[in-house]
């Protein structure tokens, strides 16, 4: 396992004692979740960019067309 020394402002540091305390967890847990969520989100953007351009449209119309239309159920605007 890798260290890492990290500067941070003492307000963020604050909320990070705060937050890990509340969730029952290290402050190294938290940032840890924290950085691997953020990773995670950002392999996925980027996976998701790669697929879209390999979309074909006109399939994609040809799918949504076969979708009924009508209204949303009214749990679905709330």
């Amino acid at each position: 396992m890798g260290t890492l020394s990290l500067r941070l402002p003492e307000s963020i540091h604050r909320h990070i004692r705060e937050i890990a305390k509340q969730e029952g967890v290290s402050i190294n847990q938290l940032i840890s979740s924290a950085i691997s969520e953020k990773i995670s989100a950002l392999l996925t953007e980027e996976y998701i960019k790669t697929r879209v351009q390999r979309a074909d449209i006109n399939k994609v119309k040809q799918i949504l067309a076969t979708v009924p239309d009508r209204n949303p159920l009214p749990e679905d605007l709330r």
